[in-house]
């Protein structure tokens, strides 16, 4: 018989657990000379980076309308304390820092999350929306990525109006998996972030324009079943492409999926490996 961990020996177990984990991450912060984007503006910096809305009601499997609806709310908690964030040269954005607890007590609601490889719902639930929105931002620009979790080797969710390439998705939990990005170059970065009910939506500015483009794409995608069971591949690239010129510079492998499916996948075209 397997041995239990501590935090699975009753509920208690589990929160004491969870508040020690906050508590380290939190002494580790303190005492590590990172400097922490904190300052905000109202007015937009000049130069679009790069926009993208989110939808926030979605098809997901047999997720329960209700969650969809708390998502919502929490969305709109969290998205005004991430707007007009200034990210100036060496400090580093940081989800967690900016957002803070996403408990009841701050107003959030019960959500869709996952956990052990499965849905399930707990407060704050879909706030991953959030960073995964920041995170495809931030991929169109030469900001450095520092912390970056995955719901890695699972794909939970049939597509429904998929908009960015599978596995460039966010993991986090409040607080010790963060999102973070630091800036190591001369130019100054904002987000800007609102909800309008339907959609999430952001976008990345700076004050200076880039001097390259980002590209991300996907390829050789595809399901494969193997030993029984289906799994979604697929490799996910991006590539820095000179403005003035259109030559590529830099192409660099960023994901390469191998990810067992949980939904029915009778209606998927499947390699048979």
């Amino acid at each position: 018989m397997k041995r239990k961990l501590f935090c699975e020996i009753a509920p208690w177990a589990y929160r004491l657990s969870v508040e020690k984990c906050i508590l380290a991450r939190k002494v580790r912060d303190k005492f590590r000379s990172i400097k922490f984007a904190k300052d905000k503006s109202a007015e937009p910096l000049p130069v679009l980076v790069y926009r993208h809305n989110s939808l926030i009601r979605r098809k997901l499997g047999n997720t329960e309308l209700h969650l969809q609806e708390n998502k919502a709310v929490n969305l709109s908690l969290a998205a005004p304390k991430v707007n007009g964030i200034l990210i100036r040269p060496g400090e580093t954005f940081s989800f967690w820092h900016l957002v803070g607890r996403d408990d009841a007590r701050h107003g959030y609601q019960e959500g869709l999350t996952i956990a052990h490889g499965m849905p399930s719902s707990g407060i704050g639930g879909g706030l991953c929306q959030f960073t995964n929105l920041i995170h495809w931002m931030v991929l169109h620009s030469d900001l450095t990525i520092v912390e970056h979790h995955h719901h890695d080797g699972l794909d939970l969710f049939p597509d429904y109006h998929r908009q960015i390439p599978f596995g460039t998705g966010t993991s986090i939990v409040y607080n010790y998996l963060d999102y973070r990005f630091r800036n190591d170059s001369a130019n100054t970065y904002q987000l800007l972030t609102h909800t309008d009910g339907e959609y999430l939506r952001g976008e990345l500015r700076a004050m200076q324009t880039l001097p390259c483009a980002y590209h991300i794409h996907a390829r050789d995608e595809h399901f494969s079943r193997e030993r029984g069971v289906v799994y979604r591949n697929g490799i996910v690239e991006r590539q820095v492409i000179d403005k003035h010129t259109g030559e590529c510079l830099q192409c660099d492998v960023i994901r390469r999926n191998h990810a067992r499916v949980m939904y029915d996948t009778s209606h998927l075209e499947v390699r048979e490996a």
